[in-house]
């Protein structure tokens, strides 16, 4: 699964880690969050993340 940064912020995605303390469990892809979630440190919806290069 691909880590999705924040644009915004530069808040990383990981899907391993997830986002617990918002109700996302470990191992949800960043394609599986809810159209609603927002970055936890910006409060910036789905559309400023990009994919990671690696």
């Amino acid at each position: 699964m691909k880590v999705y940064v924040c644009g915004a912020c530069g808040y990383e995605y990981d899907p391993k880690v997830g986002d617990p303390d918002n109700g996302i469990e470990p191992g949800t892809a960043f394609e599986d969050l809810p159209e609603d979630w927002v970055c936890p440190l910006c409060a910036l919806g789905k559309e400023v993340f990009e994919e990671k290069a690696e």
